[in-house]
């Protein structure tokens, strides 16, 4: 049972060793209509995350005036 661990542990650490030193080839560079499209979907992720934090600050300052008028506080 000892050597059969011994076993399994070398190779997991010969494996581990060779994927280490083995190398992927570089990416293709990317067109400009690549680079276009990346930079379009950059552009609208940020529009759409800009718009969720103001939707969210918004939501909050309602909150806050509903709550404070509940209470009385001005």
């Amino acid at each position: 049972m000892k050597k059969l661990l011994a076993a399994i542990a070398a190779g997991a650490l010969l494996g581990a060793g060779a994927a280490s030193l083995a190398k992927l080839p570089p990416a293709p560079p990317k067109t400009d209509a690549e680079k276009k499209a990346e930079a379009d979907k950059a552009a609208a992720t940020k529009a759409k995350e800009a718009a969720d934090v103001t939707k969210a600050q918004d939501k909050a300052v309602a909150n806050y005036k509903r709550n404070h008028a509940a209470m009385g506080k001005k």
